[in-house]
């Protein structure tokens, strides 16, 4: 209990100085949690409100936005995002405590480690930078992180199974990813012989879950428009664009942003390579020796699956399961420090991981890392907004961060920059298709927000094949600009 509380008392006070007042939407995602959470409080239904006709929401699972919407419902928007954030630092934190007690409790290293260590770990990856930046936004992480670690509890302890399923299904509803859980429960089950009845059982709220989120997807995916499909349409769409071959390119990416916090002070290419070699290898033992201990081991198999043949960057998933991959990855470097010929490697890549990642760590605390990004954007767009919310009601603005523009002027908001999977090569539309689209879309003005963003590029093909046809209306410094589309042209 005390490791537990250590643990969550590590993340709340560092994730406190995280917390930032940055607008809601800087991240995109966040952005558009609050726009479906502030249509659910007034509502609406389950829809994007800032998109033309108010499609409706098909790419993410409902339970976040749902947990936003009496905030943004009774508060101010800024207020509610306030809130929210402490709310996400609070759900951090006591996923950190969660694991941290549970993996002590059940000796989940190994019965002869330091008693302090499993906090310690925990508490460490719980306050990695990465983590950091995703708990200080409205992103669902925090939440998903909690409903796994209750999910994973209950299996390891021999709860109802109905409580197991319903905390799995609940994950599943946070984040798509979270059928994972229901997998591995099922699957650390049977290894140990359960009944297959009450494997069933843990399964069944997971697959009403499934099923009615799939109902949801299937009826209403039709609603979004093709040009949208990466970002708004279903999963289903992605595999339809992706295709067949593009499935698995994830998976050389997938130790990349563990090796980024661990290991990016090694600054010779060959060591580098080798210690990371090492490192994924002992962090595969030790997962393959969870999985005899824990149903997070399972978990954590299919988990790592789904991202290494998923065509998306693994970053943010890996965030949201790193205390897990600690323990993980600690559980095999324990079980080799008991072979006497191995205890030197396995001491020089402690020491090395150890060392990368204090680096790490201090500096990005001490340069505010976890807030840069998310405040450059959010300064950016403070002076940007005045001008949209002086625009007529009408007006539909094309821009980047829509949902965020949308958020805070009232002013329907699409997305200018557009981008499709074929197989593996990523595309953007014509300027022919790229006018299409925004006609269609009703687009009255458009909104560049930096002169260095992949939209500037797409922006000078516009201008370029039909000359005349936007109008600049206002300038800002840096070469940030407001269009309006001359109909005429």
């Amino acid at each position: 209990m005390k490791g537990g509380l250590a643990a969550a008392g590590v993340a709340l006070a560092v994730g406190a100085l995280a917390l930032n007042k940055s607008l809601v939407g800087v991240f995109y995602d966040d952005g558009l949690y609050a726009g479906i959470a502030t249509a659910l409080a007034q509502g609406v239904s389950y829809v994007h409100p800032h998109l033309p006709g108010s499609p409706a929401a098909v790419h993410y699972p409902p339970l976040y936005p749902a947990v936003l919407a009496p905030l943004f419902g009774v508060l101010s928007v800024s207020a509610a995002a306030v809130v929210a954030k402490v709310l996400n630092l609070l759900l951090a934190a006591v996923a950190a405590g969660l694991i941290a007690w549970h993996a002590a409790r059940t000796e989940l290293l190994d019965p002869g480690a330091p008693r302090w260590l499993t906090p310690a770990l925990v508490a460490a990856a719980a306050i990695a930078i990465p983590v950091l930046a995703t708990q200080s936004v409205l992103f669902a992480e925090p939440l998903f992180a909690v409903l796994l670690a209750a999910a994973v509890i209950l299996a390891d302890r021999g709860g109802s199974p109905w409580l197991i399923g319903t905390a799995a299904a609940l994950a599943l509803l946070t984040r798509s990813i979270g059928v994972a859980a229901g997998a591995g429960i099922a699957c650390f089950l049977l290894e140990r012989r359960t009944p297959w009845r009450v494997a069933l059982k843990v399964l069944a709220p997971l697959a009403v879950a499934a099923v009615a989120w799939g109902l949801w997807v299937m009826t209403h995916e039709r609603g979004i428009d093709p040009a949208l499909g990466l970002n708004y349409g279903s999963y289903g769409e992605i595999l339809r664009q992706a295709g067949i071959s593009a499935l698995g390119v994830s998976a050389p990416d997938l130790p990349r942003p563990l090796e980024v916090i661990t290991l990016g002070w090694i600054p010779v290419r060959w060591l580098y390579h080798v210690t990371a070699a090492a490192t994924l290898g002992v962090g595969l033992y030790g997962l393959a020796l969870l999985t005899r201990r824990s149903a997070v081991g399972f978990t954590l198999v299919f988990y790592l699956a789904i991202l290494a043949i998923w065509p998306y960057p693994p970053d943010r998933f890996l965030w949201a399961v790193l205390p897990w991959l600690a323990l993980a990855w600690a559980v095999g470097a324990l079980a080799l420090w008991r072979l006497r010929w191995t205890r030197v490697p396995v001491a020089l890549l402690v020491a090395a991981l150890v060392g990368g990642y204090a680096s790490y760590e201090i500096r990005g605390l001490a340069g505010g890392w976890a807030g840069t990004q998310a405040v450059a954007i959010s300064d950016n767009f403070k002076e940007l907004i005045p001008v949209i919310a002086g625009l007529p009601d009408s007006a539909v603005v094309a821009t980047d961060d829509e949902a965020l523009v949308w958020l805070y002027t009232h002013r329907t908001s699409v997305p200018f920059y557009l981008e499709r999977y074929l197989g593996r090569e990523t595309l953007r539309p014509t300027p022919a298709e790229h006018r299409a689209y925004l006609e269609r879309m009703g687009v009255t003005h458009v909104l560049l927000a930096s002169a260095t963003s992949p939209s500037a590029g797409e922006l000078r093909g516009l201008i370029q094949a039909y000359p005349g046809w936007l109008a600049a209306v206002y300038r800002w410094s840096g070469g940030r600009w407001l269009f309006a589309v001359q109909r005429a042209k």
